[in-house]
């Protein structure tokens, strides 16, 4: 049976974030995971994502940003997605999930604002589901941009489980400080096409970054 979720509603400096909380027996760590631009957090990768982490005794708490929760679908700022998310974490470490070290994660966009934020949240490791590297171009000989240094920037143990097919392409492994694991997984970006697979690509890294490992 699905234990059911502890919804909490936090104040940030851009409205009400709402808190999707479900408790693992006996955790050893929380991860926070956000959602995509137009998404739910109840996306099938985050919910896979989550089953893994609570096998694991990981505390899971999905973020909806506040203009999920005020029913719009056009996302927030890059700076306001960061000060929500930032609040959310301060929030939950100081209550629902007091005493317990943190993952940062999310897909899409939100694993964009979770290396972001990183740093700050102290976060002792990072889950990228379906990171978009490469924006879209509107003109098809433009040189590609990237967001590279978002991966970059994140100097603790990351994992970024991507579709083979995905149209934003397929970041880097990295290895030192900051190791970045890439798990290719069938699919495009929405990696529903083989949730299993997902589920283990989590599962098989968890236990590598979790205390004690």
């Amino acid at each position: 049976m699905v234990p059911a979720d502890e919804v909490l509603d936090i104040d940030t400096p851009h409205g009400p974030a709402r808190a999707h909380v479900r408790h693992a027996p006996a955790p050893v760590a929380a991860l926070l995971l956000g959602h995509g631009a137009g998404g739910s957090v109840d996306a099938p990768d985050l919910l896979a994502a989550t089953d893994a982490a609570l096998d694991a005794h990981v505390t899971v708490a999905r973020i909806e940003q506040p203009y999920r929760v005020a029913g719009r679908r056009s996302a927030a700022p890059a700076a306001q997605l960061d000060a929500a998310w930032l609040a959310a974490h301060a929030a939950l470490a100081a209550g629902a999930l007091a005493g317990l070290p943190t993952l940062s994660g999310g897909r899409s966009s939100g694993a964009r604002v979770a290396c972001r934020t990183a740093a700050e949240t102290g976060a002792i490791g990072v889950l990228c589901l379906a990171f978009p590297l490469h924006p879209p171009r509107r003109d098809p000989d433009a040189e590609p941009k990237t967001r590279q240094p978002e991966l970059d920037a994140v100097r603790v143990p990351m994992l970024v489980v991507q579709g083979v097919n995905d149209r934003f392409g397929m970041p880097p492994a990295r290895r030192g400080r900051g190791r970045r694991q890439v798990a290719q997984v069938p699919g495009d970006h929405a990696l529903k096409k083989d949730l299993p697979a997902v589920r283990a690509a989590v599962a098989a890294w968890l236990p590598k970054v979790l205390p004690g490992a």
